[in-house]
């Protein structure tokens, strides 16, 4: 029996179950992807269905000029494929100081895409790229074959774009099983080593992100019948230290349809932020400061954000 994740949280401090301030917009442009992950979860592929449209894109803009000091976090899926992904970057443009595209890496190698590196360095957006190991085997088990070669050739040209010196070019690691990350700092300079001495590639920083039990992973877990010896991992290793800087308290998310979550984990499981009446909140009813002191939608869940060192979408909670 796994305790209550609420539960624990409330014993660390009742605060931390409230929305603090308003630091991070993510906006998720759809769960269209041409790589079928093992991990994802919000089931993004090929297939995918639930794309944003102009007209919500032009919401999200308005509420950035309304609150000019935040940062824009652009996810999928893979964002990029977004029929009117130019658009939404186009009409973001001078309306937050930092904008950050989390992108597979592969789809800027795909016939059709190679516009994308110069593209993203035109505008200067921040690039959070996956990169689940520095080990070929490993990264083409969770991504699929050939993912780690063609990672490796985008990542050598955005390197000769500047990105990693002048612009900020950020690596994000997953797990390739079910266990938490070990320490941020050492993978980091583990990544920097083989990466600089076996390709040539600089990046800024390394993120590290624990797989979430929902979406295909969850699948996986229950598959092998480990879903529960995993949920028991993550309360286990529950630190109290990374609970205070979990990220749902400074982030909210918007899906492709306007619709408010405090993270993209319950938007991939239709958690909504809702107001007092029950009903959902979208981006263009989101009033100055209206979300702050609000009871966050807390599940079983979240323990993965608060295992081990942390984790969040900019990797872990501890220093």
């Amino acid at each position: 029996m796994v305790p209550s994740f609420k539960n624990r949280l409330h014993a660390v401090n009742p605060t931390y179950e409230t929305f603090e301030s308003l630091h991070t917009l993510q906006i998720n442009l759809g769960n269209l992807c041409n790589l079928h992950c093992s991990h994802c979860h919000v089931d993004a592929s090929r297939r995918g269905t639930e794309i944003m449209g102009k007209d919500v894109m032009d919401q999200i803009a308005e509420f950035l000029k309304r609150h000019p000091n935040l940062t824009l976090d652009i996810t999928g899926g893979c964002p990029e494929m977004n029929p009117d992904f130019r658009y939404v970057i186009e009409q973001t443009e001078g309306l937050a100081p930092r904008r950050m595209l989390r992108s597979n890496l592969v789809i800027m190698a795909e016939p059709g895409w190679e516009w994308l590196p110069e593209f993203c360095r035109n505008h200067a957006l921040t690039i959070v790229a996956s990169l689940p190991c520095y080990l070929e085997e490993n990264v083409d088990q969770q991504r699929g074959t050939g993912v780690y070669q063609k990672s490796i050739q985008v990542l050598k040209r955005l390197n000769s774009l500047g990105y990693g010196a002048e612009v900020e070019l950020d690596l994000v690691y997953n797990p390739g099983g079910d266990f938490v990350p070990g320490s941020q700092k050492g993978l980091e300079a583990a990544y920097k080593t083989e990466l600089l001495a076996n390709h040539g590639i600089v990046f800024n920083h390394l993120f590290t992100i624990t797989n979430a039990p929902i979406g295909r992973f969850r699948e996986h877990l229950e598959a092998d019948g480990t879903y529960g010896d995993y949920l028991r991992l993550l309360a286990g290793r529950f630190n109290p230290e990374a609970a205070g800087n979990i990220m749902c308290r400074t982030l909210i998310s918007v899906d492709w349809q306007g619709k408010l979550y405090n993270c993209d984990f319950n938007q991939a499981l239709g958690m909504p932020v809702t107001a007092d009446d029950g009903s959902e909140i979208t981006i263009s009813e989101l009033d100055d400061g209206g979300m702050n002191g609000k009871q966050i939608e807390l599940a079983q869940h979240c323990y993965c954000c608060t295992a081990g060192e942390g984790s969040s979408c900019t990797g872990a909670l501890l220093p």
